[in-house]
């Protein structure tokens, strides 16, 4: 009989729980810099602000998200749409250069039953890698990962600074 065991990021679990800095949205706190909450910001435009994912799935998670609060997909404006598609394939680019990842999941979760645990429209890029299983994985039913958000940030925003072009707004 296999008995799941889950290797558990505790700051992860109490912030499910509700232990959360006291802002009103915290997307929103990174966008205003606000020093109650941690931001992994990588990269800012007029529209967008990317973002390494502080709780990562992988090597590589980062976050795309408006400047402005709005929490659907479709009330996103053209010029929003434009630079998100933009920054998508300049996040690939630069994910593709550094962690070679062999595909990606990209999307959104919409609402709480979508798995949303953040109430500010977010894209995720999460890199996949061939053969992802490690012993912790197969022993313990869980995953160890092993690269630093933190340590990867300085290399991210390098990148960002040097290939991103913002598209001119309609």
């Amino acid at each position: 009989m296999l008995v799941r065991r889950n290797l558990f990021i505790p700051s992860k679990v109490r912030y499910v729980r509700g232990d959360k800095p006291d802002v009103p949205c915290i997307l929103c706190g990174i966008v205003e810099r606000s020093e109650l909450v941690q931001s992994l910001e990588i990269f800012r435009s007029p529209l967008f602000c990317v973002s390494a994912n502080l709780y990562p799935y992988s090597p590589g998670h980062l976050l795309l998200f408006p400047i402005r609060h709005f929490e659907d997909v479709r009330d996103m404006s053209e010029a929003e749409a434009a630079e998100l598609f933009h920054l998508q394939n300049v996040a690939l680019e630069i994910l593709d250069h550094l962690y070679s990842p062999g595909g990606y999941n990209i999307g959104y979760n919409l609402g709480r039953c979508g798995g949303n645990s953040i109430a500010h429209l977010h894209l995720h890029i999460v890199p996949r890698f061939r053969n992802e299983l490690g012993f912790a994985d197969i022993i313990g039913n869980g995953r160890i990962i092993v690269d630093d958000p933190v340590v990867s940030l300085p290399r991210l925003r390098e990148l960002f600074a040097s290939q991103t072009r913002v598209p001119a707004s309609s």
